[in-house]
């Protein structure tokens, strides 16, 4: 079955250009195709007008890489619950639907062209703290490290975040709270995070304070998570970085009092 749609989508050569709307009709449109590969027909028929193809981020068309994000209607990935854009079909939509196509809006996310935004900012939260200490040596046997099932399936829900940007998209802050806090949390739950538990947190929270807006609890980011992340990790996370300043004070009252003491 097909249906026939009419796309706004936005447009923007650069950076540093103005950007706007533009319409094109979509006929024939199987209700089988992704939303991904609905644009790949958009596109191929731009190409052979000799137009400017539509420019917009993809990679594993799976669900997994976090690349595809875009904002459908109002909605990042689109209306429907916990899936990504390219995990969208075509056959939630009717004949004779206006669909409005616009990148991720948020100062933190910069438009590099049509729908391609810079995440950069998120590599970098990760780069400030994303590691684990790990021994080195023999290859320790694989129980060697107990780890509770609890644990383990905590770390994995928040190890599900995929990057791909929504939660700062759909928040009216542009906060980051819920993707730092997945990323801090599937290390520090986990036995192997705890040597770098106080400084990771300490370090990836500053690191975003300087990209994002703050959370204010408005539950948007959950809302509109594809690997439905819960908000509770950012509750986690919060009371990780106070215990963190806390113990990073503690460190300096104990280090004057030392210098003060060899005084």
């Amino acid at each position: 079955m097909t249906i026939s749609l009419t796309l706004k989508v936005w447009r923007q050569k650069g950076p540093n250009a103005a950007g706007g709307f533009e319409t094109y009709s979509v006929p024939d449109v199987n209700e089988d195709m992704s939303f991904l590969e609905m644009l790949d027909v958009v596109n191929e028929d731009l190409i052979t007008s000799g137009k400017e193809p539509i420019a917009f981020d993809s990679d594993c068309r799976e669900g997994i890489c976090g690349m595809c994000g875009v904002v459908i209607n109002g909605r990042p990935h689109g209306s429907v619950a916990h899936v990504t854009t390219c995990q969208l079909h075509m056959r939630n939509f009717r004949t004779g639907d206006t669909i409005v196509v616009e990148p991720w809006r948020a100062k933190s996310f910069p438009i590099i062209k049509d729908l391609v935004v810079d995440r950069t900012a998120f590599d970098r939260i990760i780069q400030s703290g994303g590691f684990i200490s790990a021994s080195t040596g023999s290859a320790p046997d694989a129980n060697a490290t107990l780890v509770p099932k609890a644990v383990a399936d905590k770390a994995m829900d928040a190890a599900a975040c995929i990057g791909c940007g929504a939660c700062v998209a759909a928040c009216p802050n542009g906060a980051a709270q819920l993707f730092t806090s997945a990323k801090v949390s599937h290390l520090n739950v986990l036995p192997q995070g705890q040597p770098e538990r106080w400084a990771r947190v300490a370090s990836m929270v500053d690191t975003m304070e300087e990209y994002f807006g703050s959370c204010t609890n408005f539950g948007e980011c959950e809302a509109v998570c594809p690997a439905s992340v819960s908000i509770n990790f950012i509750a986690q996370m919060n009371r990780d970085y106070l215990r963190a300043k806390f113990k990073d004070r503690r460190s300096l009252v104990r280090a004057a009092d030392v210098a003060n003491d060899e005084g």
